[in-house]
């Protein structure tokens, strides 16, 4: 039987550990970096080596800040003006702190359905993780879930390596 959940106490039961998981879209498009940018496409051969895998700390139960490169860079939730856009932020996502406002941006709030998952940003209320239906563009955040241009499911599974 495979669990999806992680009890994680902050408050000094159990520390939060870091886990990684396998994230793909429903189109089975997976992330990697170019140029410092987190995009989702189809890698293959050689090329499925720089599959990023997500670290995730787990912070409530359907809770948890998201990160690559070892926890290294974070997935962040940024303002700028009017416009809401993903992040990545040169922070340790085991320095995080979910009770630290300003740490809120690094927060996703997970939701299953069947076998996929969507993830709300918890700073950006009505603003989810999706990737584009092109391959090798940019992941984001949109408020329009529904919309058929972006997709919002996904398929995260642990990395068992």
């Amino acid at each position: 039987m495979e669990t999806h959940e992680t009890a994680c106490y902050p408050l000094g039961k159990r520390p939060c550990e870091m886990q990684a998981f396998r994230i793909w879209d429903v189109n089975q498009k997976t992330f990697y970096l170019r140029n410092n940018q987190l995009v989702a496409g189809y890698l293959q051969g050689p090329n499925t080596k720089l599959e990023e895998k997500i670290d995730v700390v787990p912070i409530e139960p359907h809770a948890m800040f998201l990160g690559i490169h070892g926890g290294k860079l974070c997935l962040a939730c940024v303002k700028s003006g009017d416009e809401i856009k993903l992040g990545l932020e040169p922070v340790n996502i085991t320095d995080l702190n979910s009770s630290k406002e300003e740490d809120k941006r690094f927060a996703f709030i997970r939701s299953d359905s069947g076998p996929t998952t969507s993830f709300e940003s918890a700073a950006c209320p009505g603003w989810f993780l999706c990737t584009a239906l092109e391959t090798d563009q940019p992941v984001g955040l949109t408020n329009t879930p529904q919309d058929a241009v972006q997709v919002t499911k996904f398929y995260f599974q642990q990395d068992q390596r």
